[in-house]
C-alpha cells in the first residue's frame, strides 16, 4: 500500500506539491527540502530558526514560517529575507501556514512557548502580500493545518487541541467570517476533559492523552473531502463536511502531515515520525515520508 519516498529525516512538516516535486520542512535539519517521486532529495534552503509552513506567492517566491523567531521568510532567486516579523503580535511558536492566490498568508501557532505545555487558546495571523501582519481570528485551540477551496472563498483549519475542523468564509479583503464547525473529530465531552487537564497543568505524554483523532496537517481533494493526518491515532482519515469518515489509512508511525500531488494529483504523501518531542526528534532520524494512491485528486490550496 505504501511507497517509501524519503527517510532519515528528523521531523518533516508542511508538505506541498509544487513544480512536480514534494517540498517540505525538516524542523531539526533546519532546512527546506524537495523530493521527487523517484526519491531524489534536494536541500533548498537553510532556515536556522526552524522552518514549518510553506507556500508560494504569485511571482514564484516561496514563503516559509520561521518558528522560533516568529517570522515569515521569503526565498527568492537564492536569497532568504524577512517577509513579515510576527514577534510583536504573538509570543507563541508559529507553525503551519496557507498562502492564498493573491500571496496573502494565514499563519497559526502552538498557543504555547514550550512543546505541549502551558497551552492556551490562541489566534490566527493574517500576513498580506506586502508583509503587513495582524491578528485576524482569536480563541482557536492550536490553529494548525489549513486549506482554502479552489474558488478562494472558504477556509477550513484544523484546531489540533480541540480535535475539530473549523471553517470560515473568506471575504474580499482577506478577513474571515461565519465561523462554523466543519467536522468534530474528538467528542465534545472529551474536549472539555482535555481543557481541564491543561488548566490543571497535568503533564501528559503524546498519544496517551487523546485516544481520538486530532488534526495536524490536512489537504483538500476535488470532491470537497479533507484528508487529516492524526498523530494521536497514527492514521490519515478522509472527512466530509459534517464529520463523516469515508476512509482511514493506518500509518507505520504517527502521521503528522499529508498532501495530495503526483502526476494525477491522487498520490497522498504522508509525513510520519515516532514522536514530535523535540528532545527525541532533534537527535534521532526516524522521520519518513510515504505515499499511497487514493481515489480523488488534489484541489485548492495548499
Amino acid at each position: 500500500m505504501f511507497e517509501l519516498i524519503a527517510e532519515n529525516l528528523h521531523f518533516s512538516e508542511g508538505p506541498r506539491w509544487h513544480q512536480n516535486k514534494l517540498w517540505f520542512s525538516d524542523f531539526y535539519h533546519h532546512a527546506v527540502f524537495s523530493v521527487d517521486e523517484n526519491g531524489t532529495l534536494e536541500k533548498i534552503v537553510d532556515v536556522p530558526n526552524q522552518p514549518s509552513g510553506l507556500g508560494w506567492m504569485p511571482d514564484g517566491s516561496m514563503l516559509i514560517v520561521s518558528m522560533l523567531d516568529r517570522k515569515v521568510m521569503k526565498y527568492k532567486e537564492g536569497l532568504l529575507s524577512v517577509h513579515a516579523d510576527l514577534s510583536q503580535i504573538t509570543p507563541y511558536r508559529c507553525n503551519d501556514m496557507v498562502v492564498d492566490g493573491n500571496g496573502n498568508a494565514y499563519v497559526g501557532n502552538f498557543g504555547s512557548i514550550y512543546h505541549a505545555k502551558n497551552i492556551r487558546p490562541t489566534h490566527l495571523i493574517f500576513v498580506s502580500n506586502n508583509g503587513d501582519a495582524k491578528i485576524i481570528e482569536r480563541n482557536l485551540d492550536f490553529p494548525n493545518g489549513t486549506v482554502i477551496t479552489p474558488d478562494g472563498k472558504k477556509m477550513v483549519i484544523g484546531e489540533t487541541y480541540a480535535g475539530r475542523l473549523t471553517s470560515f468564509d473568506i471575504n474580499s479583503d482577506g478577513s474571515l467570517s461565519n465561523r462554523e464547525i466543519w467536522a468534530q473529530m474528538m467528542p465534545s465531552s472529551y474536549y472539555l476533559l482535555t481543557k481541564i487537564v491543561r488548566a490543571l497543568k497535568i503533564p501528559v505524554k503524546e498519544g496517551r492523552a487523546t485516544p481520538y483523532p486530532v488534526p495536524d496537517g490536512i489537504c483538500l481533494d476535488d470532491q470537497n473531502g479533507i484528508w487529516v493526518a492524526s498523530p494521536t491515532t497514527s492514521e490519515v482519515i478522509r472527512y466530509t463536511q459534517g464529520g463523516m469518515v469515508t476512509q482511514r489509512i493506518k500509518t507505520p508511525d504517527r502521521a503528522y502531515a499529508c498532501m495530495l500531488g503526483g502526476k494525477t494529483g491522487r498520490t497522498l504523501f504522508i509525513s510520519t515520525a515516532k514522536t514530535s518531542d523535540p528532545e527525541i526528534a532533534s537527535r534521532e532520524k526516524n522521520g519518513k515520508i510515504y505515499s499511497t494512491e487514493v481515489e480523488y485528486s488534489h484541489a485548492g490550496r495548499p
